[in-house]
């Protein structure tokens, strides 16, 4: 497997334009755990473009985007940077570069699948300052019926990786693991999309296991999800749903 700090370099323009964003009422949850008025301090792990770290903006915290991916880091430093709240940092999970004791909150959107071990915890637990909490997210794109089970047979038949990289291979016991005394309190929101057939193939392109566009494999996927978006659109639309998840509690104890 790539190196997942890599994986993504590629994907930038179409992970932007095609990836969901998050609900309003998880950020509402996660200040209710915070016990604040405002998010406070936050550090935004794995923020990639900068897809949750701009929600987090808009809620009024101070947001350190840590992200190990050049081209990623970049995209989000372009459209957030007149935001005096933001600050990027080329910085890993397992190493982010920031102060001790320096947050209140650790964020992690659509990324903790990518690392997941025992030096990430050591680092989050470095960072948070007392009383801190750690809010894994997830948007679980629901297999369902129609369209989406079509795209999630494409994905299985081509996508390079598909199998051994999704985050649902994560089990709830393996995410409890990670907070104090293995508790963590679990929350699920309604998230959709809608696509046109470039969009949805965008969102197939925005993935990491997508095959290459060169590939005979990329060219089926395509057809198949031609047939399949011609059977279940409607307006010349189609819907995706997600379990958008959260995951949050406290690391130290």
């Amino acid at each position: 497997m790539n190196d997942s700090k890599q994986r993504f370099s590629t994907r930038v323009e179409d992970y932007e334009k095609y990836r969901p964003s998050y609900p309003n009422s998880l950020l509402k949850k996660i200040l209710e755990h915070t016990g604040s008025a405002t998010i406070p301090v936050v550090a935004d792990v794995g923020s990639g473009t900068g897809i949750f770290t701009e929600l987090l903006l808009e809620y009024g915290a101070e947001v350190f985007a840590v992200e190990p991916n050049e081209e990623m880091r970049h995209a989000a430093e372009v459209k957030l940077i007149g935001n005096s709240k933001f600050v990027s940092k080329n910085g890993s999970a397992e190493c982010t570069g920031l102060l001790d004791d320096s947050v209140d909150l650790v964020t992690a959107a659509q990324a903790f699948h990518w690392f997941n071990n025992q030096e990430t915890k050591a680092e989050f637990a470095r960072i948070l300052r007392e009383n801190g909490r750690l809010a894994l997210i997830w948007n679980d794109r629901k297999y369902g019926e129609g369209c989406q089970a079509a795209y999630e047979d494409v994905l299985k038949k081509y996508a390079t990786d598909y199998s051994q990289v999704n985050h649902q291979n994560l089990s709830e016991q393996q995410l409890a693991s990670f907070f104090c005394n293995n508790e963590m309190d679990t929350f699920s929101f309604i998230n959709t999309q809608e696509f046109d057939f470039e969009g949805m193939l965008g969102r197939l392109r925005s993935c990491s296991y997508c095959p290459k566009e060169s590939s005979q494999d990329y060219q089926a996927a395509v057809a198949e999800l031609k047939t399949a978006f011609e059977k279940y659109s409607v307006n010349g639309r189609v819907q995706f749903e997600y379990d958008c998840k959260l995951y949050i509690g406290k690391i130290q104890c």
